[in-house]
């Protein structure tokens, strides 16, 4: 200890020797530095936090005070350096705003998505146009990435129809034909040709045969119109596949009553789905729980399949109905019913008792 004193009192007197060779300017500059920092010192109990002022005060009075004896300040030259930086820093910098363009606000985003939903052909110009035309302006290019976001094609062609929407839009305009076989007891094949008219449900069976030449498929086609008479001139439309069965003459029999023929996608029964769908059921409901003979069998049971399914048959897409019948009103008596069979009484029809 005695000997830490002897050196801290030796350092000091040194001290004071080496302040009579120095200037009388630099001791009056180091001394008003060193007011200053006693003064801020005294005012903080822990970490000195000096004011802008004060670092003002101290960053110019410390450029006259000897580089030697800078070390003395309770402020290092970065710290010096940062306060500097700082003041340039407020001094050019500009307010702050969010980077780049502004978010899109929701209920912007849920219109262009509504409209581009309810309007298949309409592109991001359109719904841009249509927006302002609202009083909104919004910009194509924000349209554009909205519809990309959500996975949407924005170019106009997104919105080509789709087959089921085609059918759904046009079924009272299309009429759906095509080929089913049917083994007799003696191993024989036959083929039918059926068409059912898409809007109510109805079936038509003109023929059956074992040998389907093209003069007899295209006999079938003028058959069919025969059935339809003045009904023909309301259909635009007949889907079929590519059988080899349907020749040029078939569709000439079409297009002279103004109907377009649509051909369905190789291998692609669903686009024909609504025919595939009664060729089910007719084998589910006949076919797979009857023995035919012949062709005459068969064409019987057909016609009264045909007639049971046109006039007694509910059908979901009718809401229950049937296609020639609609469904009587509703009773709050007691019901009574009575059953007629068909077909040897594989197929039941139910009445109310008058």
């Amino acid at each position: 200890m005695a000997l830490r004193l002897l050196y801290l009192i030796a350092l000091r007197v040194f001290g004071w020797i080496a302040l009579l060779f120095r200037s009388q300017a630099a001791k009056d500059v180091e001394i008003l530095v060193l007011r200053h920092q006693l003064s801020v010192l005294r005012r903080q109990v822990a970490t000195p936090r000096p004011s802008w002022a004060d670092r003002a005060i101290l960053s110019a009075l410390a450029r006259l005070i000897p580089r030697r004896r800078r070390h003395q300040m309770f402020v290092t030259p970065r710290t010096l350096l940062r306060w500097h930086a700082h003041l340039m820093k407020r001094r050019w910098t500009y307010p702050r705003r969010t980077p780049g363009r502004p978010p899109t606000r929701p209920t912007l985003r849920a219109l262009v998505l509504r409209m581009a939903g309810e309007n298949p052909t309409w592109g991001y110009r359109r719904i841009a146009g249509e927006i302002a035309r609202l009083g909104r302006k919004v910009s194509p290019a924000t349209v554009w990435a909205i519809l990309k976001k959500a996975g949407i094609d924005p170019a106009p062609r997104r919105g080509d129809p789709t087959w089921a929407q085609f059918l759904k839009t046009q079924a009272s305009g299309i009429l759906a034909a095509d080929f089913f076989h049917v083994e007799t007891i003696t191993l024989t094949r036959l083929y039918c040709f059926a068409v059912v008219e898409h809007a109510s449900r109805r079936v038509h069976v003109p023929g059956v045969t074992a040998n389907p030449t093209g003069e007899w498929v295209a006999q079938q086609a003028r058959n069919l119109l025969l059935d339809l008479e003045d009904r023909a001139n309301d259909f635009r439309f007949l889907i079929r596949d590519r059988d080899h069965k349907y020749t040029a003459t078939f569709d000439e029999v079409f297009k002279a009553e103004g109907i377009r023929v649509l051909l369905t996608a190789p291998q692609a029964p669903r686009m024909n789905a609504i025919m595939e769908r009664w060729i089910g059921s007719v084998r589910r409901e006949l076919l797979d729980r009857t023995l035919i003979m012949n062709a005459r069998h068969l064409r019987k049971v057909l016609a009264e399949y045909e007639d049971h399914f046109n006039e007694y048959r509910p059908h979901r897409a009718l809401n229950q109905a049937n296609p020639l019948r609609a469904l009587p009103d509703p009773v709050n008596a007691d019901i009574k019913v009575t059953r007629r069979d068909r077909l040897g009484g594989l197929l039941h029809e139910y009445a109310q008792v008058a």
